[in-house]
């Protein structure tokens, strides 16, 4: 879910040039908010917070009516309430948004096969082989808009570009249920006054970081000496933006997407401040992202833990493996460890466990022993039972009695393959 609450809305008119594009980039308006509006007409034009009803959640997603008092995603539910007192709390339906995307998605398939889903409420789209069939990309893009409110009945925005990053800028800018049209020979003018903020792949310390030398906009980039890019952000996020910031984007539509990560985190009722049982719950969390590997047919070659603090402070470590695994016990031990060189003791409110830099499994190089032999016996047995008898059938020793783990919230947040 963006921040952007609609405000300063870009839309172009009928008969946009669309010279020279080719890319589209469709992202559902407030998703998961629109779907529980859909389902229940009764909540349409107020404004919704989706997440959990206590406090200490996090939310979800929120309707542009709860945007406008600023209310994000990410933000605890405590704080949005403050923000938005008249705010309606809506609790998430996951499944159910997994199923509005498969719908959505089909459309796009419907219009070319050059579609490369980036989460469940965007993708982006190469029309340029289905012109003959379809028309111009500003034409698809406004069928598609069409269709996917008469057959799904929710909105959405839609960037058409030259190019994948400038496609997903002006769909932005066009939120909600808008079309902005940008021709190859419009792009430098387009991306000129845009704030370095809005750049895909540009984030909080980035930002700050060239805004503190007065690079402020797309077009201060490309009049910035590469020296002082380089001392900002580093020599390689450098380059990439100069190209960007010059409408060079060679990134072609993945069809077939690598998944990157695979992750969970457990939001706690109360702040923990046993270690113990912090060092157990990062061993449950690896349990399920080992078992949730082992079923995409991935190893990890990285392990990252985020715990944040009772103030919200939040902190990230990562670890390298010698090996690939997907076993739960390596991957338990190496969460553990880095877990031991967070100096600070003060109460946790959240633990994660994530597996990053993902490859298919059994492409490692094979010893003259596996040390993990028994672990994959024993976690193949248990994955065995999961698949016949259900999640809740067989678990370690140390966590029964625990449910989803002592002090756990009732809706944990679980993310899934990015």
């Amino acid at each position: 879910m963006g921040h952007g609450d609609g405000r300063g809305r870009i839309v172009s008119s009928d008969g946009a040039d669309d010279t020279g594009t080719r890319i589209l980039h469709v992202d559902m308006d407030a998703f998961y908010a629109a779907v529980e509006v859909l389902d229940d007409p009764s909540l349409r034009g107020l404004p919704l917070i989706i997440g959990a009803p206590d406090g200490r959640s996090v939310v979800s997603s929120a309707s542009y009516e709860a945007r406008r008092y600023g209310v994000h995603a990410a933000m605890p539910v405590s704080q949005a309430l403050r923000l938005c007192p008249s705010a309606r709390i809506v609790l998430p339906h996951f499944h159910r948004y997994q199923e509005v995307s498969r719908q959505v998605m089909a459309i796009f398939e419907s219009f070319t096969p050059l579609v490369e889903p980036l989460s469940v409420d965007e993708a982006f789209l190469d029309v340029q082989g289905v012109r003959r069939l379809w028309g111009s990309p500003a034409r698809i893009a406004q069928l598609i808009r069409e269709r996917v409110q008469a057959e799904v009945g929710i909105t959405c925005s839609v960037g058409v570009a030259a190019t994948k990053h400038v496609a997903k800028m002006a769909s932005t800018i066009a939120k909600p249920d808008g079309m902005l049209v940008v021709s190859a020979a419009d792009t430098l003018e387009f991306l000129a006054p845009r704030p370095v903020r809005a750049m895909w792949g540009v984030g909080p310390k980035a930002a700050e970081a060239l805004e503190g030398r007065g690079i402020r906009t797309i077009g201060d980039i490309r009049e910035a000496p590469q020296e002082m890019l380089d001392r900002a952000v580093g020599a390689a996020l450098s380059a990439r933006l100069t190209q960007l910031a010059r409408g060079e984007d060679a990134r072609l539509i993945e069809t077939e997407r690598v998944e990157k990560s695979v992750g969970h985190e457990e939001t706690f009722d109360q702040d923990i401040i046993d270690r113990v049982f912090l060092r157990a719950e990062l061993l449950r969390l690896a349990d399920r992202v080992a078992a949730r590997l082992r079923r995409a047919g991935w190893e990890t070659g990285t392990v990252a833990i985020k715990i944040r603090f009772d103030d919200f402070r939040t902190l990230s470590r990562s670890q390298t493996l010698p090996e690939p695994t997907a076993v739960g016990q390596r991957i338990g031990e190496a969460a553990q460890a880095l877990f031991e060189q967070i100096e600070r003791r003060d109460p946790v409110r959240l633990v994660g466990v994530r597996a990053e830099n993902l490859r298919p499994a059994g492409g490692g190089r094979l010893g003259l022993w596996d040390d993990d032999e028994d672990w994959r016996r024993v976690e193949g047995a248990v994955d065995d039972a999961v698949a016949r008898f259900g999640n809740s059938t067989i678990t370690r020793a140390r966590h029964v009695g625990r449910g989803e783990g002592r002090g756990a919230a009732r809706h944990p947040k679980a993310h899934g393959l990015d």
